[in-house]
């Protein structure tokens, strides 16, 4: 996607420092530039403006700002930049939690602007890509173990070993063109009904 396409929303209530924010934003070639000048129900902003990146100016932000700004970050994830004036490790450890791509702690300079926007989306894409990993990382473990349940059940109704378990899983998802783990699962869910 072309930076004049790429949808920014700049959430600043202080219109000197928004001005900042949009203009390096234009310089450097992003034309679609929204900016709102509240940070009253962030969420609802951002979920309403739908951009594609966030850049949210906090100032000297309390801790309910805070919470709204890692709420957005962990609700409608997008790539988010920070700006505060002042911080300590514990928000700055919060923001990375919550997946905030680029916190800014007093450097609010157009010229900067460029780079500030791609960190944060490369941290994002970073930090999605992980959270994928992990997310099929989980389920790949949940699903041996309903497969290792499964198995158990049809080795103990059948009085079968554990390698022809696993081959009548394996038959019977293939007979039905499903997956082993769906398999296992209705093996699982049938036992607990008839047991």
């Amino acid at each position: 996607m072309t930076n004049a396409l790429l949808r920014i929303l700049v959430i600043d209530p202080n219109s000197e420092r928004a001005a900042i924010l949009e203009d390096g934003l234009r310089e450097a070639g992003y034309e679609n530039v929204t900016v709102v000048r509240s940070t009253d129900n962030l969420l609802r902003t951002v979920v309403d403006a739908d951009p594609e990146v966030v850049f949210l100016d906090l100032e000297c932000p309390g801790p309910e700002a805070l919470e709204q700004a890692f709420r957005v970050s962990r609700c409608v994830p997008r790539p988010m930049a920070l700006f505060v004036d002042q911080s300590d490790a514990s928000m700055i450890e919060a923001a990375v939690e919550a997946g905030v791509g680029a916190y800014v702690v007093d450097g609010l300079r157009k010229e900067r602007i460029r780079s500030v926007l791609d960190t944060a989306v490369s941290r994002f894409r970073v930090f999605r890509r992980m959270s994928d990993e992990l997310e099929r990382t989980r389920q790949a473990l949940d699903e041996r173990k309903v497969v290792e349940r499964a198995k158990g059940i049809l080795m103990k109704a059948r009085g079968i070993e554990e390698s022809e378990a696993y081959d009548a899983l394996r038959k019977a998802a293939m007979n039905e063109n499903r997956r082993v783990a769906e398999v296992a699962q209705s093996v699982v869910t049938a036992a607990r009904l008839l047991g």
